[in-house]
């Protein structure tokens, strides 16, 4: 019973809110946002979105893709009989962890044919990815080169003041109150990393509701500690 209690519990967690009203602009994200806000400058209607994880990709995906109507896609799960119907008339795909397509069967040919439909049929496409293009692993020649020549823009490193907004985003949407110098020590001990910041509030998201106490700041080192330190 108490191990169901805990799923339980746990399964209540907000999802994030990915609307543009959620999102925190920042210098680290600018340059990313002001081209995305203008599609119709994209040569061709394609853009690459390049960031580490945790940076805002899907976030930003996500409220692009509901401003211009498109359609939201995974790398991993493209396939080639599905390239033709994904890219429609007039509209737009977002194609998210377009790193991944060089490790999922099919997905490499699908993209392909993505890329020479969307033009053509005046469909935008937008691709997310952590990494440059020659690190995906493709093996078709003519894809790599492709995606080597796709327009990108990348999201820089968090300053501080982009960190410490996050991990109150991120506390928020878990609807977890935090104590006062919290968010500063964290912002002050651990990296400008945001995948980091998601990966540290959830573990202590999840401390905290196991164990039915509030979160404080032994928790949150306990766990940077952890979370931090090589082979964790």
């Amino acid at each position: 019973m108490p191990a169901l209690s805990r799923q339980l519990t746990l399964d209540l967690t907000t999802p994030p809110a990915h609307a543009r009203a959620d999102f925190l602009p920042a210098p680290a994200n600018a340059d990313a946002l002001a081209v995305l806000d203008a599609p119709q400058t994209w040569p061709q209607g394609r853009m690459l979105l390049i960031g580490p994880e945790g940076a805002g990709k899907t976030h930003m995906a996500a409220f692009w893709a509901a401003e211009n109507g498109a359609r939201r896609v995974t790398a991993a799960s493209l396939r080639p009989d599905a390239a033709d119907q994904l890219a429609a008339e007039g509209g737009a795909l977002v194609v998210e962890d377009a790193d991944h397509a060089g490790f999922a069967a099919g997905a490499e040919q699908a993209l392909f044919h993505l890329w020479n439909l969307c033009a053509p049929r005046d469909c935008l496409l937008l691709l997310t990815a952590r990494a440059a293009p020659r690190d995906w692993g493709l093996v078709l020649p003519d894809l790599r080169s492709r995606m080597d020549a796709m327009p990108q823009v990348r999201l820089g490193a968090p300053d501080e003041g982009l960190l410490a907004a996050v991990l109150v985003k991120l506390f928020a949407d878990r609807q977890q109150s935090v104590p006062a110098g919290l968010i500063d020590w964290l912002v002050l001990n651990m990296d400008r990393d945001l995948g980091l910041a998601r990966r540290l509030v959830a573990a202590i998201d999840r401390a905290a509701l196991a164990d039915k106490r509030p979160i404080n700041r032994r928790i949150a080192a306990e766990l940077l500690d952890k979370l931090t330190t090589p082979d964790a």
